[in-house]
This record gives structure tokens, sequence and C-alpha cells, in this order.
């Protein structure tokens, strides 16, 4: 008995020892961070030290290719009337990501449960990923007006097939033993989806998110080139026409922004409902220190 609670104790002691040293050795927050930025942060430092000199030289017209300090100065003297039209362009690229992502996992849904219907819908969807929206960008002016409606529909459309696609790997990518196994203990269907599909689904689902939110954005902008009369791509296209490069810099820049939020946003839920996933291990230190103890 002695012996048994000497090896307890021991075997108990020994384990806390190890869980103490993964948690010294696991990185901080802040390390991290700057682990995941300095590479990136570097590039865009190197790339705005090469567009500083190539302005600085003169080799390119202002109109041609405005200086960081000219694109600087249209961002902030039109600071209100750029986070307007951010706003507008915010909203509409939402509420589109929203409704493509509800639309786009219910057909996911219905396509793996029916294979006749993934073969019925399956190639329509596929053409209307081929057709280039802006072509039909002006069908949806016509057909919904010149308000926010036709944007979020280019939204929707750009972000939908992304979403489709992961969406219907992911739910097939559950091993068939485990479906089997839920079916045997007398699970029903709407809780084998739940419980088993859905959570097996969402490391590719999410990454398919990433990938629709950024088109989102580019839906969005694609929609207010064509009837727009407020939005980001209001403000590229009315700087396009009076050749006010700067301020064209500029909105691209906060649109390029937009979609970074977004992508961030889905990063950060990601590490929360996939934590588990191995994929998310490499990214942080604290779920592979729970996993391994």
């Amino acid at each position: 008995m002695a012996t048994s609670t000497s090896q307890l104790v021991t075997g108990t002691s020994g384990r806390s020892t190890t869980d103490s040293r993964r948690a010294r050795s696991a990185p901080g927050a802040a390390t991290r961070l700057w682990t995941a930025a300095w590479r990136p942060t570097a590039l865009v430092g190197v790339a705005l030290v090469l567009w500083w000199l190539v302005t600085g030289q003169g080799w390119f017209a202002p109109y041609v290719l405005p200086s960081p300090a000219d694109t600087w100065q249209a961002l902030t003297g039109n600071a209100s009337y750029l986070a307007q039209n951010t706003w507008v362009t915010a909203s509409e690229t939402l509420v589109g990501f929203v409704l493509a992502v509800v639309v786009g996992e219910l057909v996911a849904v219905v396509m793996a449960y029916s294979p006749r219907t993934e073969k019925t819908v399956y190639p329509i969807i596929l053409v209307a990923q081929v057709v280039p929206k802006i072509a039909i960008a002006p069908l949806f002016v016509v057909w919904l007006g010149f308000g926010a409606a036709p944007k979020i529909t280019v939204a929707v459309l750009m972000a939908f097939f992304p979403v489709v696609i992961s969406g219907l790997a992911g739910l097939r990518s559950v091993d068939p033993e485990i479906l089997e196994l839920t079916s045997t203990m007398g699970a029903s269907k709407v809780k084998t989806f739940v419980k088993v599909m859905l959570p097996a689904s969402l490391p590719q689902l999410l990454s398919g998110l990433k990938v629709a939110a950024t088109l989102a954005v580019t839906g969005a902008v694609v929609g207010e080139f064509v009837g727009g009369n407020e939005g980001l791509g209001f403000v590229i296209l009315q700087a396009n026409g009076n050749i006010d490069t700067a301020m064209l810099f500029a909105a691209l820049l906060i649109m390029s922004l937009l979609g970074i939020v977004l992508f961030l946003a889905i990063e950060v839920a990601e590490r929360f409902l996939i934590g588990w996933h191995p994929s998310r291990r490499g990214a942080g230190g604290g779920t592979t220190t729970l996993v391994g103890a």
C-alpha cells in the first residue's frame, strides 16, 4: 500500500513538474504576436521605403504614382468623407458575407445529404461562379435599383462559392466509421449533424470563410462601381475621373484594411472554435500544452 502511494505521489509530482516546464517554455501572447507579425511588418516597411524612394526621385509623375506623404495627406484631409463611405462599404460587405455564409452552408448541407441534389445544383453553382460579376452587376442595378441591394447581391455571389465548396468538403471529411457508430447508438440525423458533422467540418469551413470575407469586400466595391453614389467604389471612381491618384490610393488602402480586419476576425473565431484541431496547435502554445497535458 505504501509503495502504491509513493508511486502515485511520484507520478503526480513528475507530471506537475512536466506541466510547469511546459508552461514556462510556452511562449507568451506578446511573443507569439511578435513572431507572427514581424515578417509582414518588415515587408510592408521595405515596400514603403521603396515607394518613398521611387516617388522622391521623381521617376513617376504624381498623378501616376503619388508619394506616401500625398497619400497620407489625402487620407487625413478627407477623413470624415472616407469614414462615411467606408461605413457604407463595410455594412454592405457584412450583410453580403453573412447571407453568403447562411445560404452557402445550407446548400452545402443539402448537397452533402442528397447526391441527386448535388448533381443538379453543383453545375449551376459552377457556371454562376465562372461568369464575371462585373459583367452581370449592371443587371442587378436594373432589377434592384440604385440602393444597397445590388451591392449586397454582388457581395453574396462573390462569397457564396468558397463557402459552399469548403462546407461541402468539410462535411464529407467526417470519418464514415464515426457516422456508423452514431447510427448504431441510435442518434438522429439532426443530433449527428450537430454533434459530429458540423464540428468536424469547421476547419475546412472556416478556411473557406477567410476567402469569402475578402471576396465579399471585392463584391461590394464592384457593385458600387456599377451603380453606386456612395461607398469606397464610388470614391475610387470619382478619384479616377478627377485624376486624384492620392485619393484613389487612400481608398484602396482602406479597402485592403477592411478585408484584413474581416480575415483577422475569422482567425480569432477559428482559435476559439477549433483550438483542438492539429492545424491550430502550432499557432498557439497554450493549445499544445493543454493537449500534451
